[in-house]
């Protein structure tokens, strides 16, 4: 019998800790939202230290949409995934790519399309249009970006065997780090997203220029939601497009210079 009862209690606790973390976001009335906030225009601190940019904007939207409160969870980039699947957050929403491999992770809902930029010293002699034009540079780039994995892809499948240089790759914590990088020289050009790369030439007061004229690497950005959170995928999902409808998302679209994606 207590043997039996032991099994009874423990079987209770289990199933209590597992409803708790499915209701986690309910019960609190409010949505957590992990990103890292040093990313403008997409998130950062404002002079007040307000969180401000796209990504918050569009949570609070989400948020107010299933009567929560958002609150932003700051966190390196290369630690939202396992944040999100340690349970830290309900969603990520940070200038994020959906990738095949970031699919396998975790839930995702499409939300906007952008590409990246080059960017470089002012008075720098390299004028990279395009992705090929950066063999035989020194490359700065953000940990975690599916960037890195590209640049060392092109390298080894067209500048080395083409004998224009490998393209040197080198990762920083943050897209702050990298710019103090190329401001000291260590790296040759940066690339980051779009907007990002616009906001980092404006706050350098032109130290740091764009020289690519058109996006490359194209991709979409997204909400990533922990496998298995059906719960909260759903209810993400059913604000996001009450978002659509009460002309929020295409508000925030438009202010930021993003395109809404084609599909998801």
């Amino acid at each position: 019998m207590k043997n039996n009862k032991k099994t009874v209690l423990g079987l209770a606790v289990m199933a209590a800790a597992m409803f708790g973390a499915s209701v986690s976001m309910a019960a609190t009335d409010t949505f957590k939202v992990g990103m890292e906030i040093t990313y403008p225009p997409f998130e950062s601190y404002d002079k007040d230290k307000n969180v401000v940019g796209s990504d918050p904007e569009l949570a609070a939207a989400l948020a107010r949409h299933m009567n929560a409160k958002a609150e932003f969870v700051d966190t390196k980039f290369p630690s939202l995934i396992l944040g999100l699947n340690s349970g830290k957050y309900d969603a990520i929403i940070s200038g994020m790519y959906i990738t095949p491999e970031r699919q396998t992770q975790a839930q995702t809902i499409a939300y906007a399309n952008t590409g990246a930029a080059v960017m470089v010293p002012k008075g720098s002699e390299i004028n990279a249009k395009k992705p090929e034009d950066l063999c035989g540079l020194k490359l700065g780039l953000e940990q975690g970006t599916t960037w890195v994995k590209e640049f060392r892809k092109l390298s080894d499948e067209y500048c080395v065997p083409n004998n224009k240089g490998a393209i040197t790759v080198s990762e920083y914590p943050s897209a702050p780090e990298v710019t103090q990088a190329l401001l000291s020289k260590n790296i040759q050009a940066q690339v980051e997203i779009a907007g990002a790369a616009k906001m980092i030439a404006e706050k350098t007061n032109g130290r740091v220029v764009i020289t690519t004229e058109h996006p490359i690497y194209q991709q979409t950005l997204g909400i990533f939601v922990k496998k298995g959170n059906d719960e909260t995928f759903q209810a993400v999902q059913k604000a996001f497009e009450e978002t659509k409808k009460s002309g929020e998302y295409a508000a925030i679209l438009k202010k930021y210079g993003l395109e809404e994606p084609t599909s998801n």
